[in-house]
């Protein structure tokens, strides 16, 4: 299997080379040159297997450049009992007769990034092997939130690699501010930015193709890389558990072999759902991938007119990672659905970039609404769906997952489909605790106390137990106090690493 960028500018690179770019040097970014289909057959062995072995039974159409020792091995380091709590890694929950909700938060941050950040350093490492790298590589992440610790406690102390994480620093919540302010590890450096998640993802996006900036490196011994969805080895994991949550729902009798579901993914930067529409492209069963929206509602009218338009307000919710204008892997899709037209993306991106709009032509409008529906909630909505869930089911939700049930519902009413339909749940209401508890005990249980403090009143009210990964997060001392302004991420950088 070859990649190619998706501007057209590089072609032919094996996984390891587009793995340890991480972007191509056109920005672009690294697409399978070919599709890859499974049989029935593979996809219904799948289902008496652990999530290790069907992981490496979808990894190793992709990294074929990998031997499957290789596979195996990054594999198990990844996904084990003690960094997931149980042997099930990805939990499917039934909520009702239609509605299964696919818990990917049980790693050691509590977010769906854990699925991919956790295999991604040891994919990365072989592939700087691989290619005969002896720079030292260089992460370098834009996050709204769960990126930037997931990445950040994936690489450290990883030898080889630094890890710089940037964050809008009035733009997360305080769990994910202080998961990302308190992380230990000799290479890890955690940035705030004076700006959005839309600035630090830009931002990073011009160090990364700012020719002198990669002179310098180069000439000092470093090289970068990417841990943000739009490094390949960053999405590739993501398509496993959609599989494997197929595979359940078959080995648990709730559908037959061949039977269609809906996936429903709370959207912010696109990467999540499209890692399900390559698994459907692969051929998993899917009638519908509905894309879940907050207030930031870009996508949705994207989706139902075909225009992008980031010239709009920016709005700060109670699901900040899914707080963003630019959804990059939107980019990949547009690609696959155009059958690689390179100069068509390069002038829609263009355009984005320099008038913050683009409009698609009709024809590929029509193939994307053929799979695709798009919604989005408020934010009273959003918490008047953790509060019915948690009424109805005794099931507690964050945020990103209301915003995924909500957008569920509406689809439903609109539609009248029925289909059995799974809800990735991104993130452990734990990383929202303030408003989970306020959508659920009322306003006047969260007056004068801080998302610290409701950890424990969530677990106790709730009958549920804080994850470690969040336990005495307050306590932990704060060892990365810097912030910038976004047009000083650059020198940010060249400080770390003192070139």
């Amino acid at each position: 299997m070859f990649y190619e960028s998706t501007r057209g500018g590089l072609k032919s690179k094996s996984s390891a080379e587009a793995i340890k770019m991480g972007i191509a040097p056109d920005g672009g970014l690294f697409v399978p040159e070919s599709p890859v289909k499974l049989s029935p057959d593979e996809i219904y062995g799948l289902v008496n297997l652990s999530y290790q072995e069907r992981a490496v039974q979808i990894l190793k159409h992709f990294l074929d450049d990998y031997s499957m020792e290789e596979l195996v091995e990054c594999v198990n380091l990844a996904y084990t009992k003690e960094k997931f709590g149980s042997d099930d890694i990805v939990p499917v929950v039934k909520l009702n007769e239609n509605v299964h909700v696919l818990e990917l938060w049980h790693g050691p941050t509590c977010a769906f990034k854990d699925m991919a950040l956790q295999i991604l350093p040891h994919l990365l490492v072989k592939a700087v092997a691989k290619t005969g790298e002896t720079d030292e590589t260089v992460i370098l992440v834009a996050t709204s939130g769960d990126t930037g610790k997931a990445a950040l406690e994936g690489f450290k102390d990883v030898k080889g690699t630094k890890v710089i994480v940037f964050f809008p620093s009035e733009g997360v919540s305080q769990v994910q501010k202080m998961q990302m302010v308190t992380q230990e590890g000799n290479n890890t450096y955690s940035v705030g930015v004076n700006g959005n998640f839309d600035d630090a993802q830009n931002g990073v996006k011009a160090i990364f193709t700012n020719d002198s900036m990669n002179d310098k490196m180069s000439k000092n011994g470093f090289k970068f890389s990417s841990a943000n969805s739009i490094n390949w080895g960053r999405l590739v994991p993501q398509i496993v558990y959609y599989f494997s949550a197929y595979a359940d729902l078959i080995k648990t009798k709730e559908i037959q072999e061949g039977d269609k579901i809906n996936i429903v993914v709370p959207t912010g930067n696109f990467g999540n759902i499209l890692a399900a529409y390559y698994a459907m492209e692969m051929g998993l069963p899917v009638n519908k991938l509905i894309c879940a929206s907050n207030e930031n509602n870009v996508l949705t009218e994207f989706l139902k007119t075909g225009v992008y338009d980031r010239r709009r307000e920016f709005k700060k919710t109670s699901s900040p990672s899914m707080d963003i204008l630019i959804s990059s892997n939107l980019e990949r899709l547009l690609f696959e659905i155009t059958e690689h037209d390179s100069w068509l993306i390069t002038e829609w991106m263009k355009s984005l970039k320099e008038e913050g709009v683009y409009t698609i032509d009709p024809d590929t409008k029509k193939k994307i609404s053929k799979n695709f529906w798009g919604g989005f909630t408020t934010e009273a909505e959003t918490l008047k769906t953790i509060e019915c869930i948690f009424n109805e089911y005794s099931y507690v939700i964050d945020t990103h997952t209301a915003v995924g049930i909500d957008v569920y519902d509406k689809y439903v009413i609109s539609t009248g489909d029925m289909t059995k339909t799974i809800i990735a749940s991104t993130a452990s209401p734990f990383k929202f605790n303030e408003s989970v508890v306020k959508a659920i005990f009322g306003e006047n249980s969260i007056n004068n106390k801080s998302e610290f403090e409701l950890l424990g009143i969530l677990a106790e009210k709730c009958n549920l137990t804080v994850p470690d990964g969040l336990k005495d997060l307050d306590k932990r001392p704060v060892r990365h106090k810097t912030v910038c302004e976004k047009e000083a991420m650059k020198s940010v950088v060249e400080n770390i690493l003192t070139i």
